[in-house]
């Protein structure tokens, strides 16, 4: 995996443990509710899509830095079409709400392996990017695990979602996460850590600004302004190209037609 340092308040947004912990191990009767995918599209399959995940509460979309990544990645696309599917979940912030909240993120999780899966099997050729900020970030890396969490207690993991199935991995091109939760902190706080699949190691890049300590490792470290910059510090542009090196070539021109004479 390349983990890439970068050169506001999410105040306390951040407690981890009610971030994670209670999504991964409070939500175990919905997590019992198995993937299913939704019907295919009539519309054309792009040669990219991006699904990402916006930070802590964003507006529904893609969120800004979202935003700013999928605008640098069509700057750089070389021709290729680029869809964009935000991930369908609240990004709450209300972390004391329990079972709740960890539906929402749950949620989430469920919906982007569900569109993820999707396009792999109707469109199989398009070529996927997950992504996701902060909170977002999370989700996404959870999407790509290979196993439960060992530190999730032992009846929890029957109700887990079973990992993706490893020919999904294959449409992936590259997973982009920026000012992802670190697992010093994760840990911290009794949240599981966050490993990303082996399958999805070498595609994935995290983007962390140095001063940022909720990605940085900081032991117990508060939020700081460089969380919510990386939409203008050149990460989105860093991700972006990223995400190009790892696309197959774009689609050569076709010579526009001679004039009949």
């Amino acid at each position: 995996m390349r983990t890439v340092n970068t050169t506001a308040n999410h105040s306390s947004r951040y407690r981890a443990a009610r971030i994670l912990t209670a999504a991964v191990v409070a939500a175990a009767p919905l997590l019992s509710v198995p993937l299913t995918a939704p019907s295919a599209s009539a519309d054309p399959c792009p040669d990219v899509e991006v699904i990402f995940a916006r930070g802590t509460g964003e507006p529904p979309g893609v969120g800004s830095i979202g935003q700013a990544f999928v605008d640098a990645l069509n700057a750089q696309a070389g021709g290729r079409s680029v869809d964009v599917y935000p991930v369908d979940y609240p990004a709450a912030s209300d972390f004391d709400a329990g079972i709740e909240f960890a539906r929402t993120f749950v949620d989430g999780i469920k919906d982007a392996a569900n569109h993820l899966q999707t396009t792999a099997a109707h469109c199989p050729n398009t070529r996927v990017v997950l992504g996701g900020y902060s909170q977002g970030a999370a989700l996404a890396g959870f999407v790509t695990s290979a196993a439960i969490p060992k530190e999730v207690p032992a009846q929890y993991r029957p109700y887990l979602p079973k990992p993706l199935p490893a020919s999904v991995a294959n449409h992936v091109a590259a997973v982009t996460l920026f000012g992802l939760p670190s697992n010093q902190f994760l840990t911290e706080h009794g949240a599981p850590p966050i490993t990303i699949g082996p399958r999805y190691v070498n595609k994935t890049i995290q983007l962390c600004a140095p001063d940022d300590t909720i990605c940085n490792g900081a032991p117990d470290g508060q939020p700081t302004i460089a969380h919510i910059l990386y939409g203008s510090n050149g990460s989105t542009d860093q991700a972006a190209a990223f995400v190009v090196s790892h696309l197959p070539p774009a689609p050569a021109p076709q010579p526009a037609p001679a004039a009949a004479s």
